[in-house]
């Protein structure tokens, strides 16, 4: 999910802005987002893991629009009967990219707990507008 207009930010420094560790925080906001998807729809998540990194790699981020997570994987909606055996698709949450908007703590995780559920969203298969729905647009 890309955020266009992020300030660009010196990523040491920003690592340290909240007085604690950045990983922590943001995998306990992961957490709790996770812990609000409705049950119909968390029952359906399959193979999924959701990591926190420290930026996107520049190959997924070409024109460096801020991106705040990707959806690694193939979509429910999208596999077929030999889906099997595979690693688990995998959500990436951008560290720097989120610390870049320059967000308050509150408002900090409520962009972390959009960009997952987003993202999770991908991985279900839904298009925009079904996310907007959802209010995870």
């Amino acid at each position: 999910m890309p955020r266009r207009g992020c300030a660009s930010r010196n990523y040491n420094a920003a690592m340290n802005v909240y007085g604690r560790p950045i990983r922590r925080f943001f995998q306990r906001a992961i957490d709790r987002a996770l812990a609000e998807v409705p049950p119909d729809i968390a029952r359906k998540i399959d193979n999924l893991a959701v990591v926190v990194e420290d930026r996107p790699d520049p190959s997924e981020d070409p024109c460096g629009e801020c991106l705040l997570g990707l959806f690694h994987g193939i979509a429910l909606t999208e596999r077929g009967m030999d889906y099997a055996g595979v690693m688990p698709d995998r959500i990436s949450i951008y560290i720097s990219s989120h610390l870049a908007l320059q967000l308050d703590d509150a408002d900090l995780k409520a962009e972390i707990r959009r960009t997952v559920l987003h993202e999770v969203g991908h991985h279900l298969g839904f298009d925009d507008d079904q996310l907007e729905k959802l209010g995870w647009g």
